[in-house]
This record gives structure tokens, C-alpha cells and sequence, in this order.
């Protein structure tokens, strides 16, 4: 049996960029429907029940959670684990 050590340099991760958020009307809406929520949309009040929805929507869209993260490595040093032993 044989072993190969290599030593080979790996580049930084990139730094994880959020992503601007795009609202997109489609269906049978009329265009003056449209312009109405879009503008309701983005200038909605943070007091209002809907504008903490969207607040906390999108700060969920935007961040992979820590828990999410943690999970997958976890499942992944298990399979790791398995397999090699």
C-alpha cells in the first residue's frame, strides 16, 4: 500500500454577496394594479403588520441561517465518518 501526500493551495471563499430583491407582477393584472402594489410594495410602513412580514422575508431570502449551515456540515463529517471507517 501506498501513500501520496500533495499539498495543493486553495483560493479563499468568496464573500457571500446579498442580492438585490426584484418585484415581478405577472398575470392578468391591469398596469395601474401593478404600479399600486409595487409602490405599496417598497414604501410600505415598517410599523405595519405587512412591512414587518416583508422585513423579516427578506432578511430571510438573503442569509443562509447559521443553523441551516451547521446541519449540512455536520451531515456531511457523518457521511465522511461512515464511509471512511
Amino acid at each position: 500500500m501506498e501513500l501520496v501526500l500533495s499539498h495543493q493551495e486553495f483560493e479563499p471563499l468568496p464573500k457571500h454577496k446579498r442580492e438585490h430583491f426584484v418585484f415581478n407582477n405577472e398575470g392578468i393584472l391591469s398596469s395601474a394594479y401593478k404600479e399600486e402594489t409595487r409602490n405599496n410594495f417598497f414604501q410600505s410602513s415598517p410599523k405595519s403588520v405587512f412591512g414587518a412580514k416583508q422585513r423579516i422575508k427578506s432578511f430571510q431570502y438573503q442569509y443562509t441561517s447559521a443553523i441551516d449551515t451547521i446541519l449540512k456540515i455536520s451531515v456531511f463529517a457523518i457521511a465522511l465518518i461512515v464511509v471512511f471507517n
